[in-house]
């Protein structure tokens, strides 16, 4: 049978994820990989995390533990959580929560929420391929997303209008985003709450590395500051995602959103037409580890990646010839690199891993417009120092030579 003639339009926007390719190549040990933008496994709280199995599994928890529950998520987590949002300043309450499949799920129900064909999302240029992976199932229009003053909310109205659209959302990584490890300040984060109120749209608040800061002074996040705006939650237009996956551990698979209770409600019916809950016995187990050690955690995460990113960025200074330019980012896992004009990441990617064995992400694939070909992200929270400055070593060995 010829499957393609019956599958829906949407698949044709529909690709084969760069960076899920590109995890393969950790398995080869001769290859030096910046590539995967994933947490050192050698870090997780497994000590912690057995004894957190262990006693979900105990005879008066494993009924609970192993039965379905309730699609909003585990209640004592949802409390965790929305004590930890307070301390950023977002104050909600169990009923502004969903327990996610990972970030990734809520982005996913948000493009389904928010979007109909043809309906534009603003988003940055570039942007985490992951959201455009996301929102691509739901048919959008992109816009460049940009709060350096060039645009105004009147010009992505009408660019929308001209394409016979409405803009729904935009959607930002305002804290060492992923892919350019950039961080939005304080000015940027209250324009984008103006554009957003001008366009009366809805704002996605991806903070996925929130809590990887080494240095600097903290931002608060966009729905904090529009909380002090509007003063509660449900007069908010800013959903924000968070995750454990960058701090505890990514197998797991936990994420969550907050939000005014409309929206939540409205993605709590989209959980249960997918996968009715998120698994309990995860939940329960993240919930124990996160109340145990969370905060201790992630301050021994901060040491370790920090000293990571600094010998990343003193190999990059050592290496790299004239005409490359890189970020210098204050926390997350990513650095991006611009190439001179008429370089292809794509391509040097592939003589990268003929010649010297070393991987990257070409940036191409974090464009809505598939441009950035001059362009790479590099990931410096897998390797070991000694990995790190040999991979930068012959990284820029084979920009010169090219």
């Amino acid at each position: 049978m010829q499957f393609d003639q019956i599958f829906a339009s949407r698949n044709a926007r529909m690709k084969a994820s760069a960076i899920r390719e590109l995890l393969k190549l950790l398995d080869q040990p001769d290859i030096i990989s910046f590539a995967g933008g994933i947490p050192d496994s050698a870090l997780f709280p497994t000590d912690e995390f057995a004894k957190a199995f262990k006693n979900s599994l105990s005879p008066e928890r494993q009924a609970m533990a192993l039965q379905y529950s309730v699609s909003e998520g585990y209640m004592p987590l949802r409390e965790w959580i929305v004590g930890e949002m307070a301390k950023i300043g977002i104050v909600c309450d169990p009923g502004n929560v969903l327990i996610t499949s990972g970030s990734q799920q809520a982005l996913d129900y948000l493009g389904k929420l928010f979007l109909s064909p043809g309906d534009t999302a603003l988003v940055g240029w570039p942007t985490y391929l992951g959201a455009l992976a996301a929102f691509n199932a739901y048919e959008p229009r992109y816009d460049r997303l940009s709060l350096k003053g060039d645009r105004t909310a009147e010009s992505y109205a009408v660019g929308a209008a001209e394409a016979g659209s409405v803009v729904k959302f935009a959607y930002l990584s305002p804290d060492f985003a992923n892919p350019t490890g950039e961080t939005l300040d304080r000015t940027c984060r209250l324009q984008m709450l103006e554009v957003a109120e001008e366009l009366d749209c809805a704002i996605i608040e991806d903070a996925a590395y929130q809590s990887l800061r080494y240095d600097g002074e903290a931002v608060p996040p966009v729905l904090a500051l529009e909380l002090e705006q509007k003063g509660t939650v449900e007069d908010c237009r800013t959903v924000y995602c968070g995750t454990f996956s960058k701090t505890l551990a990514p197998g797991v698979r936990i994420g969550w959103a907050v939000a005014a209770k409309p929206v939540i409600s409205q993605m709590v019916l989209l959980k249960q037409a997918a996968d009715l809950h998120t698994s309990t016995i995860n939940q329960m187990a993240v919930h124990a580890v996160a109340k145990a050690c969370f905060d201790a955690h992630v301050e021994q995460l901060h040491a370790v990646y920090q000293r990571r990113r600094d010998v990343m960025l003193a190999a990059l200074e050592e290496h790299m010839p004239e005409g490359v330019n890189w970020t210098r980012p204050e926390g997350g896992m990513f650095v991006w690199m611009t190439l001179p004009d008429g370089a292809d990441g794509t391509r040097l990617l592939a003589r990268s891993l003929e010649t010297e064995k070393v991987a990257f992400v070409p940036g191409q694939a974090f464009f809505a417009d598939d441009s950035g070909q001059n362009t790479i992200r590099l990931s410096f929270s897998k390797s070991n120092h000694a990995a790190i400055q040999e991979g930068i070593a012959r990284l820029g060995r084979l920009l010169r030579s090219v």
